[in-house]
Order: C-alpha cells, then sequence, then structure tokens
C-alpha cells in the first residue's frame, strides 16, 4: 500500500500541532523536502512578518507592538540598509511590492501602509476589514491572508478587494495561512505553527504541494537564537530562481532548493 505525507487539517486550525501521520493513498499533493544552497545572517532581533526579494536586496516587515518597522536589508551580511518604523500603536505584518510602492498591513488595526521603494517615505494608508496577516503580488493584484483559510484579492491601486479564495487540502479547509509569496505561478504560504509551506493554485485553491521544512532551526543553536520562534518569511528571486526561507528571530536565512520526495519512500 502507498503511503502519503499528510497533515491533520481543522477548520480554522490548520496542521493541527503540526503533526504529519502516515495514512492511505489517495489523490495528494506533492511533496518536498530541501536542501540548503547557502546560509546567510539574519536579524535575531526581528520579528518577520513579510519577505520579499527585490532589486538584489531583500525587503522585510517586522512586527511587535512598539517594534513595528519596514527594512531594506543586505542579503549578503544581514545589514538594515534602511529602515522606516511604523507607528507604536500598529503591529507590522505581510508586505508586498507593487510598481514603485511597499505596502505593509497591519494585525488588527485594520489599515494598511504605503510607502516608496526608494525612500520608504510614506505615501498613504488605506482600510480592510478583518485581520492583516501576509500580502504578496502576482504581477496583477495585491494577495492577502488573514490566518484563516480563505485568501483576499485586492486591486494594487485602490486596495478595495476584488475576489476570494477558498484553500484546500484533500477538499477540506486550511487555515493558519500566513505569510505569502507569489513563486512561479504559485501561491506560496507559510502555515502558523508548523514548519511548511503550502504551494496553492491560484484558480483553484488546491494546496497541489507541500514543502516540508522541519529541521532548518536545527542548524543554529539556542545560543544564537535564543527567541526563535516559528518559521514565517518566504522571499523568492524571480530573476535566478533562488528561494529563502527565514522565521521569527531567527539569526539566519536559508537559501534552499525544494526536492520533490519519493511517493514510494512516503
Amino acid at each position: 500500500m502507498r503511503r502519503r505525507f499528510d497533515i491533520a487539517v481543522a477548520a480554522g486550525a490548520a496542521f493541527a500541532a503540526a503533526a504529519l501521520a502516515i495514512a492511505p493513498a489517495r489523490a495528494e499533493p506533492a511533496v518536498y523536502d530541501y536542501e540548503i544552497v547557502r546560509e546567510y545572517p539574519h536579524d535575531a532581533g526581528a520579528f518577520t512578518q513579510g519577505l520579499f526579494f527585490l532589486d538584489g536586496h531583500l525587503y522585510e516587515s517586522a512586527g511587535q507592538y512598539g517594534e513595528s518597522s519596514l527594512r531594506k536589508v543586505a542579503l549578503e551580511t544581514g545589514a538594515i540598509v534602511k529602515r522606516r518604523d511604523l507607528p507604536a500603536e500598529v503591529f507590522a505584518e505581510g508586505a508586498a511590492a507593487a510598481g514603485g510602492r511597499v505596502v505593509v498591513l497591519t494585525w488588527r488595526e485594520g489599515r494598511g501602509f504605503v510607502f516608496d521603494r526608494e525612500s520608504f517615505e510614506p505615501l498613504g494608508e488605506f482600510a480592510y476589514d478583518g485581520e492583516g496577516w501576509g500580502l504578496a503580488h502576482d504581477g496583477e493584484r495585491f494577495v492577502m491572508s488573514d490566518g484563516s483559510a480563505v485568501l483576499r484579492f485586492l486591486d494594487p491601486d485602490s486596495f478595495e478587494e476584488t475576489g476570494r479564495l477558498d484553500v484546500t487540502l484533500n477538499g477540506r479547509p486550511l487555515g493558519d495561512l500566513n505569510e505569502l509569496e507569489w513563486v512561479e505561478g504559485e501561491i506560496f504560504a507559510n502555515i502558523w505553527r508548523a514548519d511548511a509551506i503550502a504551494r496553492i493554485g491560484p484558480d483553484t485553491g488546491e494546496v497541489v504541494g507541500l514543502v516540508d521544512l522541519r529541521g532548518l532551526r536545527a542548524r543554529f543553536s539556542p545560543a544564537e537564537g535564543p527567541r526563535a520562534e516559528v518559521l514565517n518569511g518566504i522571499a523568492y528571486d524571480a530573476e535566478t530562481g533562488r528561494l529563502f526561507v527565514t522565521g521569527k528571530y531567527w539569526p539566519k536565512l536559508f537559501e534552499i532548493r525544494l526536492v520533490e520526495r519519493d511517493r514510494a519512500g512516503r
């Protein structure tokens, strides 16, 4: 009997306890392990919420009340090249770029901030309902998560909601969708409290792949990352195909290569 990588899923509480179990085979997404291509330094004081790669640099939004910021970061050194602090009363969440702008969501405040990409000078704000978690741009519109199993699409100019996408894994809602990244026609989503990434088809909402990233935290010691929390942060360099991941308060950022797991060996 073939076996598969399965995740215990319940509506609104995906990847329950991040459990990986063996179950009988059925229609299933592909599962990927990873190879580490390279390790880079990362600010262990950054509560990483949003991450993307553009123009040779990483852009990162870091959360926590009174500590939230948008940063432009040198990949090789982890040095902060530019920084814009957000108001103390907001908790920064996901970030994405479109044109010459960078957009940063907030957690429970319902406020989105728009900054000039070069100067980080504020260009405006917009409002939205509910919580803000992750944000990505698919080349035409923004894709937003709110911690549920539903993704929202936002107009890139007005930020009005233009549609929604129900995300499912094997026919069941997959919630706790967090940081997002657009990667070669798919939406990559961190799943909160799980060291895993869901690869989501943008037309159907079906999870077409699962990336098992357990083990990354073993690459640094408690002394290096004493406050290290969950995996969160995906960045893709579209020009070179490089994929980067990190986590909240992690001292390292990893360039990884995905390797599909042998289905016969599951």
